[in-house]
Formats: structure tokens, sequence, C-alpha cells
């Protein structure tokens, strides 16, 4: 079941801003306030991925960390790739 949506936001455009924004819409199928509600998601995600900080649930906090502990996987190729000169350095 999807969650009641009973927060509202609220933004003034100019004319021109808001046909342009309707007619990205109309190209993706939406409904102008869809498109705005998802185009403010994804960049609100975008933004808050490059923060420091961030919270997990528990057992994916718990995945994170073995994952962080587990042994160093020696990748033979990678570490020559690595050693070599760049193209910038060529």
């Amino acid at each position: 079941m999807a969650a009641t949506k009973e927060a509202r936001i609220g933004i003034r455009t100019t004319k021109e801003q808001k046909a342009f924004i309707k007619r990205g819409a109309s190209v993706q199928g939406q409904k102008l306030t869809d498109f705005v509600l998802a185009s403010a998601q994804e960049k609100a995600e975008l933004v808050l991925a490059d923060q420091k900080e961030f919270m997990l649930p528990a057992e994916r906090w718990k995945a994170f960390v073995e994952a962080l502990d587990r042994p160093v996987r020696r990748h033979e190729r990678l570490s020559e790739l690595m050693s070599e000169p760049s193209v910038l350095e060529r």
C-alpha cells in the first residue's frame, strides 16, 4: 500500500520555467507534480549520497561492517595496471 501524501510543497516559478518543466514532464509521460517531486527526490538523493555521515538499519550496518572486515583479495592484473604509468604520464 502506498504511503498517504499529506504534506505539501509550494514553489513559485516564472511562466517560462513552468512551461519548460511541464514539457519535460510531458516527454516522460508524467503529471507535472509527479515529475517535479521525482526530480527533487532524485536530486536530494544525489546530494545526500555525498554526505560524510549516513544511517543504515541495523542489519544493513552489520553487513557493511562485515564487508569492511573481510580480508583483502589481491587482484594481480589490477596491481600491475596500477603500477603502470597512466595515459597522462606517458
